[in-house]
């Protein structure tokens, strides 16, 4: 399972609304994805092959 590498981020369309999901870059170049209300609980992670993660962002 990859670590987090990086800081996460949001989305500049989050705005004051704390209700999104924040990103951060892994290890193996993938992406770590996670709750933004609740940043604390580092368990909860969903991580993502860089693979899926480029499938997932051209499908938007």
């Amino acid at each position: 399972m990859a670590e987090s590498a990086g800081p996460f981020w949001k989305s500049s369309y989050s705005g004051a609304e704390n209700a999104c999901v924040e990103v951060a870059d892994t290890t193996d170049l993938g992406r770590a994805i996670r709750d933004s209300k609740h940043p604390e609980d580092g368990g909860a992670l969903l991580t993502v092959s860089r693979e899926a993660w480029h499938r997932f962002v051209q499908y938007l």
